[in-house]
C-alpha cells in the first residue's frame, strides 16, 4: 500500500501547489494530460511482521521531462505551472505525514477516485507473462485488479500499460 499511499499523497501535493487535476496509474505514476509527470519507487527490507526499512523515491518533472521511447513524458513547465523543488518537496512531505497513517480502506479509496476510470483497457506486462483485459478495481492489499476474459487475475507487479488491450 505504500506506493499507491505516495501516490495519493504526491496528488494532493501537487494540487496544493496549483498543479491541474492529475491521474494515478497503477501502480506508482502520476500522469497529467496523459502522459507522464511523476513516478514513484519503494524499495523494503520486511523483517517478522514488520518493515526493518523503508524507502520511498519520489520524482517529479518540474522543469523538463526526460524522453523515453515509447513513453508520453510531461513537466509541469510545459502546462504552465512554476514550482520551486523547495516548494514541491515541502508539499510532498506534508501529504506524506498526513496520509502516512490511513488505514488500506482509505488509500484505497482515494486512490481509486484519482485512478484511470473501472473499464479502462489495460495491458500488463511482466518478466513472465502478458495480459491483456479491463481494470475492475483494487484487492484489499492493493492490486490490480484485471478482467481477462472469464477470470479476473490478481497482478502485484508488472508494467501497465492504458488502452491498449
Amino acid at each position: 500500500m505504500f506506493s499507491l499511499m505516495a501516490g495519493v499523497a504526491v496528488a494532493h501535493a501537487l494540487e496544493e501547489c496549483t498543479v491541474p487535476q492529475l491521474v494515478l496509474k497503477w501502480p506508482n505514476d502520476l500522469l497529467l494530460g496523459g502522459s507522464k509527470l511523476a513516478g514513484i519507487l519503494i524499495d523494503a527490507a520486511p523483517v517478522d511482521n514488520r518493515l526493518d526499512w523503508l524507502v520511498i523515491g519520489i520524482g517529479v518533472n518540474l522543469r523538463v521531462a526526460p524522453q523515453l521511447e515509447g513513453r508520453a513524458t510531461t513537466a509541469l513547465a510545459a502546462h504552465g505551472v512554476q514550482v520551486s523543488a523547495a516548494t514541491a518537496a515541502a508539499a510532498v512531505l506534508k501529504a506524506l505525514s498526513a496520509w502516512r497513517d490511513a488505514d488500506a480502506e482509505a488509500i484505497r479509496d482515494a486512490w481509486l477516485a484519482r485512478a484511470h476510470p473501472i473499464g479502462t483497457k489495460l495491458e500488463v506486462r511482466t518478466a513472465q507473462q502478458h495480459l491483456a483485459g479491463t481494470f475492475v478495481g483494487l484487492s484489499p492489499a492493493g492490486e490490480l485488479l484485471l478482467q481477462c476474459k472469464n477470470r479476473i487475475e490478481r497482478i502485484n507487479t508488472g508494467d501497465v500499460l492504458l488502452g491498449l488491450a
